[in-house]
């Protein structure tokens, strides 16, 4: 829809004003230095098409630039801008067709804007001040923006709307009332009766739950004094087992002083680690084991006390509910608690208070059972920790016997074989002064045809020529220089030879050593040692 824009000019020293009927007034200087009062003058201009048929956009645009939007209402739409000519502050108000309920007015042949239009009042001539542009007077008395007639009934229409709402809310509110009312008194009645009930019969299931609580606390009592005996013999048992332990890590730490070839993980080493690591689990089975028996009577103990714990807790209970149910509307000690229904919101239900009382009965049964089968398991474990350590200690001597062999076989090997490495070495020296000789035997051979070369090299002019001879010297010399060379690559193989071997007899010599010291260890000194292994019975805690 094309808009009608009308422009608000206003002096950069002008306050903005609410009420356009206000006119406010400043004192100005006067060329001639005295000083006059002017109106604060509001310049109104309405942009038209003029007669040739321009756009009255263009020319807005032309003469004035639009900044952001300052507001706006029901009739139009205020945006500041600047006019071009002198960047002066302006107010750029945009009105649609259809807001515009007044045509503009023409006074005196001069068209008025369309606010003073609406109005009804015509556009003051502004007194002539030098240059200054005309200014008209602002609109006065009423609003430029206004609500709607289609506002105005959308408005009561939505009151009107809401009101009804509002008094069917209230009439469904008083019938629920009414409803609830009557259903709380039946339901109050009735909840008071099945309370009653209900109570009556709490107070038979804690009379039989009181009895069976009583009697597994007679039994745990008797379970209790039947497993103080067991202990001791644990404490003995495991006593025993440091022997084996100090003699198994005392091998491993002789062992350790094994030479560097001898330094391996063989089977005594693996069998001296299987038996360290027999010893901890034994005798970390019998500290669990011994502190299962100290446990169960603990647990024994624990249980009693909770059962008997519970059945004062029920007894005090059996008292109280007993006094509840002789309560009536009529009694004359009730009272209002109400924090009561908060509090019995926390606490636990009827299955869980069965349940707590089940798991207590339960608990003392497994006890009674558990102190039973501890006697027979002590009597198992102590059998089969003797055992495994006696079957081990059979396995560990046996793989040190073994390693003996093993040993005394390898030393026997290494003494030939570093005889055969000896002898080798005496004949690989004397082949190596057999070709030194040889070599040396070949120096005056060399010599000679290298002389014959030379001198012939003396030949004059023509006389120097590749005769017979001089080919047959030639071929001497390269005779003797390949084998002289050859003689050299065999030396230089033969010295590798010897360095070898002697490199191999230190090896041999050095190995001998090894064997002979790791026998030492194992058989002279772990093997002595382990003959003090515990017997069966005091490994039996006895």
């Amino acid at each position: 829809m094309r808009k009608r824009r009308r422009v608000c000019e206003s002096n950069e020293h002008d306050l903005a004003e609410t009420d356009v009927s206000r006119i406010s007034r400043k004192r100005k200087l006067s060329p001639d230095g005295g000083t006059v009062r002017e109106k604060k003058k509001r310049v109104v201009e309405k942009k038209t098409p003029d007669a040739s048929g321009d756009d009255p956009r263009v020319d807005l645009e032309t003469k004035y630039w639009v900044m952001g939007q300052l507001g706006g209402g029901g009739c139009g739409t205020v945006f500041a801008g600047y006019r071009k000519a002198d960047m002066f502050p302006v107010a750029i108000k945009h009105i649609t067709r259809k807001n515009l309920f007044c045509n503009p007015v023409c006074l005196n042949g001069k068209m008025l804007p369309t606010e003073q239009g609406c109005v009804g009042l015509p556009e003051k001539e502004p007194p002539v001040r030098g240059s200054q542009p005309s200014s008209g007077s602002a609109t006065a008395g009423y609003r430029s923006a206004k609500y709607s007639p289609g506002e105005w009934f959308s408005n009561y229409h939505s009151i009107l709307q809401q009101a009804g709402t509002d008094r069917l809310q209230a009439r469904s509110v008083q019938r629920e009332s009414r409803s609830l009312h009557q259903d709380t008194e039946s339901a109050t009645l009735h909840t008071q009766a099945e309370g009653t009930r209900l109570l009556g019969e709490r107070l038979q299931d804690l009379h039989h739950w009181r009895s069976e609580l009583q009697r597994h606390i007679e039994h745990l009592q008797a379970d209790n004094q039947s497993l103080v005996a067991v202990k001791t013999r644990l404490e003995k048992a495991l006593d025993a087992t440091e022997t084996p332990y100090v003699i198994s890590t005392d091998n491993l730490t002789c062992r350790t002083r094994r030479l560097g070839p001898d330094l391996v993980r063989d089977s005594v080493e693996e069998q001296l680690l299987k038996e360290v690591d027999l010893i901890r689990s034994v005798q970390a089975l019998l500290k669990r084991t011994t502190a299962q028996v100290v446990t169960q009577i603990k647990r024994n103990r624990e249980a009693k006390q909770t059962l008997e714990l519970d059945w004062s807790d029920k007894y005090e209970a059996y008292n109280l509910d007993d006094h509840c149910g002789r309560y009536s509307n009529m009694s004359a000690d009730t009272k209002h608690h109400p924090s009561s229904a908060t509090v019995q919101d926390q606490v636990c239900n009827h299955a869980a208070w069965s349940k707590f009382t089940q798991d207590n009965l339960s608990k003392a049964l497994q006890e009674e059972q558990a102190s039973s089968s501890l006697r027979k398991l002590v009597e198992r474990v102590l059998l089969d920790t003797t055992e495994d350590l006696r079957v081990q200690c059979s396995t560990v001597d046996r793989a040190f016997s073994q390693r003996c062999v093993e040993l005394n076989e390898a030393k026997t090997q290494l003494e030939m074989k570093l005889a055969e490495v000896l002898e080798q070495i005496g004949a690989q020296e004397r082949n190596i002064v057999a070709l030194q000789q040889a070599i040396h035997n070949k120096e005056a051979p060399l010599r000679v045809a290298q002389s014959r070369l030379y001198v012939r090299s003396l030949r004059p002019h023509m006389e120097l020529c590749r005769d017979e001879p001089q080919l047959s010297l030639e071929g001497e010399a390269r005779q003797i220089d390949a084998t002289v060379a050859s003689l050299h690559q065999q030396l230089s193989e033969a010295r590798g030879s010897l360095s070898q071997l002697e490199e191999s007899r230190m090896a041999l010599e050095k190995d001998v050593n090894c064997k002979t010291h790791s026998l030492f260890i194992e058989r002279d000194k772990c093997m002595t040692q382990r003959k003090r292994y515990p017997t069966v019975s005091t490994l039996s805690g006895y």
